[in-house]
């Protein structure tokens, strides 16, 4: 299945912007009659017969919307620390987006490497793995704040779990405080805390578990920030997804 994605959809009408009408019509060469799917973004698929078959601006009428279309049962927000290798970032994005999270949040730590971080591509990467993958939600990519102000303006109901080496602190498995909160349905969001190659300073630690914050484990394994990243969320999809 090809999507396309639409942020103009109006009356039942679909208009593609100059990029997806390009890659519509030039590049698949769908002509007018064809039926294509697009993607709103939000979450719902469009499923429309394509009337105007023009590479500057291609336009559908919609046949059906199908709502909640390659949703997952969870709320998920991952908070991670920019890497100094950007396409490391950019590699934990595509694959957090093709498994499933709702909010990409960067933050910068206290020995993070990289301090500076442009969203515009995070996003456009977001857009392409979730059509890549089949979901008619993209998830959204904030703008950087500092890992502190994060920790204390997270909602005080969400589950809010740190990756860290806590040497004085025991930590349970992430799995095992997923699982319980899986199985009884709660609805409340999911909040993960990935800090950065240095991983979080002890005051960014202390604060996170003065805030609610839980300490969890990956396993054994040193794990680098993306990878770390990769797994929490791997970890959220089994945990709500069997």
């Amino acid at each position: 299945m090809e999507l396309f994605f639409s942020d103009d959809i109006i009356d039942g009408r679909v208009r593609l912007d100059a990029e997806e009408s390009t890659h519509c019509v030039r590049v698949l060469r769908h002509r007018a009659g064809d039926e294509v799917s697009v993607i709103d973004g939000r979450g719902t698929l469009y499923r429309c017969v394509l009337d105007v078959a023009d590479a500057r601006g291609a336009e559908a009428g919609v046949v059906e919307a199908v709502p909640g279309f390659g949703a997952h049962p969870y709320r998920l927000t991952m908070a991670v620390c920019p890497t100094k290798n950007i396409d490391r970032y950019e590699w934990f994005v595509e694959k957090a987006t093709e498994i499933g999270v709702d909010v990409i949040a960067p933050v910068i730590g206290e020995r993070s490497e990289r301090k500076v971080l442009k969203t515009e591509r995070l996003k456009r990467i977001a857009l392409s793995a979730a059509k890549q993958s089949l979901k008619a939600a993209v998830p959204a990519v904030a703008e950087p704040q500092s890992v502190r102000d994060f920790i204390v303006a997270a909602p005080a109901d969400a589950l809010k779990l740190i990756c860290y080496c806590f040497e004085d602190v025991s930590r349970q498995l992430i799995s095992s405080v997923l699982q319980p909160e899986a199985a009884a349905a709660a609805n409340r969001p999911i909040m993960i805390l990935i800090g950065p190659e240095g991983d979080f300073s002890p005051e960014e630690a202390a604060l996170a578990r003065e805030s609610g914050w839980i300490p969890v484990s990956l396993g054994e394994s040193r794990l680098r920030t993306e990878t770390a990243a990769v797994v929490a969320a791997t970890a959220v999809y089994l945990s709500y997804c069997q």
